[in-house]
């Protein structure tokens, strides 16, 4: 067999990561494709996601605060690259393939409708069938890319993208399953880590919050500062969780988790966020304009469905969905201002001459 980047590379996880780790070599994907000479099944993944029109829209979606005037609040995409790089770091302590972790750390979000929490929830009221940002993920690699085709990604990556969603209550918790790899585990918890801490700072930052506002049994554990919190929780995830590397006997199931000390504590963190942040109506006063005009956008199209994208009713046309399925798609991929200047553009009048 001719050596070439990719062979090394596989051969080089063989040698070098975690028994437990996923190995590129066994990638799968729903269309069987010509390997890359260079590149192994993950890192194509994770290219792919990279330079698709859905990653790059993400620089224009909120994240917490709508599109706030200060450069240095998060965007959805800062968000995604945050979560990326603290699960690589964790990834590589733990010896596991740190490129199926950075595929679904890119992917995780792109479903994400625009204006952040207050679009998800405006979407999930009016669409039947409801709408969660995890499985729009999913649908959009899946489905939407490369019309219709989807992007073709591994059932690893894919998976963990749509795993990656937790219940309210816990973030160990989940409707939709566990990943049965530990690298789409470690972006669960992860993504938690990065926003929790990310949203705390960006409130501190709009005024919403003052540092004397946190929760000091959390603190006290957690630590005071963005840096310190983020060292305790990463520090514990590779602890907790050193089995992982192949040098402990693993739990049954082998499940990737927080030490109970520090997942107290940052469920406390984060039912905080949630109560005084992300559903508290004086930190979000625009919300009900977010759904208003949502709510708005949804109808029109619903009864003007001519004016879709034309690859989106061609799909939608394929599969014989509803058209409301096709309606959601287009707005859940809009950024926060085209979302608006669609809304201008119809239902605003214009100056006479313009």
């Amino acid at each position: 067999m001719v050596q070439t980047p990719r062979i090394y590379q596989e051969e080089l996880e063989e040698r070098t990561l975690s028994p437990l780790a996923a190995r590129s070599a066994a990638a799968v994907r729903d269309r069987p494709e010509a390997a890359c000479p260079i590149r192994t099944a993950y890192q194509r993944d994770r290219d792919r996601i990279l330079h698709s029109k859905p990653f790059r829209r993400l620089k224009h979606k909120t994240q917490v605060f709508i599109a706030p005037l200060g450069d240095h609040y998060r965007t959805r995409l800062t968000h995604t690259l945050e979560v990326t790089q603290v699960s690589r770091t964790v990834a590589r302590a733990l010896h596991l393939n740190e490129d199926l972790t950075e595929a679904i750390g890119l992917g995780h979000d792109l479903g994400h409708a625009p204006f952040g929490h207050a679009g998800e929830t405006a979407l999930t009221r009016i669409f039947p069938t409801h709408f969660r940002h995890n499985e729009q993920s999913r649908r959009i690699v899946e489905l939407l890319e490369r019309d219709g085709q989807g992007l073709n990604l591994c059932y690893a990556v894919r998976e963990g993208i749509y795993l990656h969603s937790k219940a309210r209550r816990d973030i160990m918790m989940t409707a939709w399953g566990t990943a049965s790899t530990l690298e789409g585990q470690i972006i669960k918890i992860c993504d938690s880590i990065a926003y929790i801490n990310h949203d705390i700072d960006d409130a501190l930052r709009a005024g919403v919050l003052q540092q004397s506002d946190l929760p000091p049994d959390a603190l006290a554990i957690l630590g005071s500062s963005h840096g310190e919190r983020i060292n305790t929780m990463v520090a514990d995830l590779i602890d907790w969780n050193w089995w992982a590397t192949g040098q402990q006997t693993p739990p049954n199931p082998p499940l990737i988790t927080m030490s109970p000390e520090i997942l107290a504590a940052t469920n406390q963190l984060r039912d905080f966020m949630y109560r005084e942040v992300y559903l508290n109506k004086r930190s979000k006063p625009d919300d009900d304009k977010v759904r208003f005009v949502i709510e708005t956008l949804y109808s029109h199209f619903v009864n003007h469905p001519e004016l879709l994208p034309a690859d989106l009713l061609r799909i939608n046309q394929q599969r014989a969905e509803p058209i409301e399925r096709a309606v959601v798609d287009y707005i859940a991929g809009m950024t926060d201002r085209y979302a608006l200047e669609v809304f201008r553009r119809i239902f605003i009048p214009r100056t006479w001459g313009a």
